[in-house]
């Protein structure tokens, strides 16, 4: 399993591995073997603080409701209260390992080099032209970067990373991630690199249910809120859980459309808005009059 961060910041991946494994999308032992940074196994880090449990239990959703920040900036901009979130795009996580030559800084003249940074820089910018190359929708990102032997005067020898790539149509994102195969192909054979791509996440996109939704949209005009149709960026427990329930989110708009940074905030008021309007549609789906 990969060693980076995951969607929310946190120490294992991929994202959403508890509800990805009660909907059925992950094995258990995966999840229990997922390792962070350091190496250390998330079923053995949950053992240690007494929370590893006994399984996921046999519960099942009725519905599921979820409300979040947006994440971006849309609702800000458009000075809507309320995203009635329709379902969640697509995405396709990878790591990728470049290996190439180590050797001295000083004393290797530049056409004989087999610089693996040189390759992963090459892959940053395709995936960058990649993510801007299928609107509207399609974003491509590397957020992270092991270079190794990390010296200031040996030239790299061998680079880790991630890449990734979302769009709200399958059939896009299929060609993503043909673009991103022929990128690293490419940059590889250029540069005299080995490449090693796995894929760890493939998560197709996902609507949400239209009963759910519709409670959500009355939800908001009850509530008398201005409110958009839209679709999640991000990674949700919802999209999970669409899979074996119904299943709807709310969104409320956030400073700047800033997340994943400290400086993330909401104003109290949307946050309370929100609320009503996840009470409110959790009422009506489960059929209370008010």
């Amino acid at each position: 399993m990969v060693a980076w961060t995951n969607e929310e910041g946190t120490r294992f991946a991929p994202s959403m591995m508890g509800s990805m494994a009660f909907a059925g999308l992950l094995p258990i032992g995966a999840v229990l073997e997922s390792r962070d940074a350091q190496g250390r196994a998330f079923g053995d880090e949950l053992e240690r603080i007494g929370y590893r449990g006994e399984g996921l239990g046999e519960r099942r959703f009725g519905a599921y409701f979820e409300a979040h920040i947006e994440q971006g900036p849309v609702l800000e901009e458009t000075g809507h209260v309320i995203g009635v979130v329709t379902g969640g795009q697509g995405q396709r996580w990878y790591d990728l390992v470049l290996t190439g030559q180590a050797a001295h800084a000083g004393s290797t003249p530049m056409d004989r080099r087999r610089d693996a940074l040189l390759g992963a820089a090459q892959v940053i910018e395709a995936v960058n032209r990649i993510g801007t190359g299928y609107p509207p929708g399609g974003v491509a990102t590397v957020g992270h970067l092991s270079v190794s032997p990390d010296s200031r005067n040996v030239i790299p020898g061998e680079v880790s990373m991630s890449v990734e790539v979302r769009h709200p149509d399958d059939r896009k994102l299929l060609k993503m991630d043909a673009a991103v195969r022929e990128a690293v192909a490419a940059v590889a054979e250029q540069g005299r690199l080995r490449a090693r791509l796995d894929m760890v996440l493939d998560q197709p996109a996902t609507p949400f249910d239209d009963i759910c939704i519709g409670a959500v949209r009355e939800a908001a005009r009850a509530e008398d809120l201005p409110h958009l149709d839209m679709v999640s960026g991000a990674a949700h427990d919802a999209i999970a859980i669409a899979r074996v329930a119904p299943a709807a989110m709310i969104f409320v708009p956030c400073a700047g459309g800033i997340s994943h940074n400290e400086t993330e905030s909401a104003l109290p008021q949307d946050l309370a808005a929100g609320c009503r309007v996840l009470l409110r549609a959790m009422l009506a789906r489960a059929g209370v009059r008010g």
